[in-house]
C-alpha cells in the first residue's frame, strides 16, 4: 500500500521520506487545510527528495469556488511546478452548488499533463458523489483524496470502499489516518493513504506577547480581499 505524506516544510518532507514514505504532497498551512507553498520550497523538495513530490494546489484557504484572477494564479503555478519536475499537482474547484466546476477542473488537470492530478478534499463538500467520481474520471483525474465526507476517513470506511468499486480512479483515503487504523484502508482494498504524521517542536514561550492570527480570517465560506476604497481612504488621510 502507497503512503502519502502531507508534508509543510523542507524538514518534514525530508522526516517523510526517511520514515519510508512513498511520496509527498508538498503544502504550506496544514492548520487551513493546505495551500500552495512556495517556489523555492519546492525547488529545494525537489533537490533534496528522490521519491515523487506532489503539489498543492490552492491559492488560498476557505471554499474552493474561485475567482478568474485566481484562477490565473492556479495556472501560473501549475507551469512554474513543471519546470522544477514536480511529479503531480493536486487540486478542485467547486461550483458555488458544491457541485464539481468541470471546465475549470478539466482545464487544470489538461494543463498539469503529464503529471499526476489528484482532486483533493474539496470531494468531501460535493452533493452528489457517485455523479462527481464519473465527472472527474471523464476529465482525466487520476486520484481522489476524501476523507469519505467525514470528519475523519475511518468515520467513512464504508463510502471508502463502495467509491473505489464504483471509479477506475485511485480512492486516497485521507484525514484523521493514523497508525491505529491506518491497515483497515487496506483491507477495504484501498491501495492508497493520505496522512500527515505531525508532531510539534521549536515551542517558544510567548506570555505577554499579541497574538499574531487573526480570527476573522480564518472562515471558510468567504475569503479576504483589499478593498480599493478603504485603501484609497488611508491614502488620502495621509497625503
Amino acid at each position: 500500500m502507497l503512503v502519502e505524506v502531507c508534508a509543510n516544510s523542507l524538514e518534514s518532507a525530508i522526516n517523510a521520506q526517511e520514515a519510508g514514505a512513498h511520496r509527498i504532497e508538498l503544502c504550506f498551512e496544514l492548520g487551513v487545510g493546505g495551500i500552495t507553498p512556495s517556489m523555492g520550497l519546492i525547488r529545494l523538495v525537489k533537490e533534496r527528495l528522490s521519491i515523487p513530490v506532489h503539489v498543492l494546489l490552492r491559492p488560498r484557504s476557505g471554499h474552493f469556488t474561485y475567482s478568474d484572477t485566481e484562477f490565473e494564479v492556479m495556472k501560473a503555478d501549475i507551469l512554474a511546478c513543471k519546470e522544477l519536475g514536480v511529479d503531480g499537482m493536486v487540486s478542485g474547484i467547486l461550483k458555488e452548488d458544491f457541485s464539481v466546476d468541470e471546465e475549470r477542473t478539466k482545464a487544470l488537470v489538461e494543463l498539469s499533463q503529464p503529471m499526476h492530478f489528484t482532486f483533493h478534499r474539496a470531494f468531501d463538500w460535493v452533493t452528489q458523489p457517485m455523479e462527481s467520481l464519473k465527472v472527474l474520471e471523464e476529465i482525466g483525474v487520476d486520484t481522489v483524496l476524501t476523507s469519505g465526507q467525514f470528519p475523519s476517513a475511518e468515520q467513512g470506511l464504508q463510502l471508502l470502499e463502495a467509491w473505489q468499486k464504483h471509479t477506475s480512479m485511485t480512492i486516497m483515503a485521507g484525514g484523521g489516518v493514523s497508525p491505529s487504523n491506518a491497515l483497515l484502508f487496506k483491507e477495504i482494498g484501498l491501495r492508497v493513504i493520505h496522512c500527515s504524521g505531525t508532531s510539534f517542536g521549536n515551542t517558544i514561550e510567548l506570555q505577554g506577547k499579541i497574538s499574531m492570527n487573526s480570527t476573522k480570517h480564518l472562515v471558510e465560506n468567504t475569503f479576504a480581499s483589499t478593498n480599493v476604497e478603504t485603501v484609497r481612504k488611508i491614502v488620502q488621510a495621509v497625503k
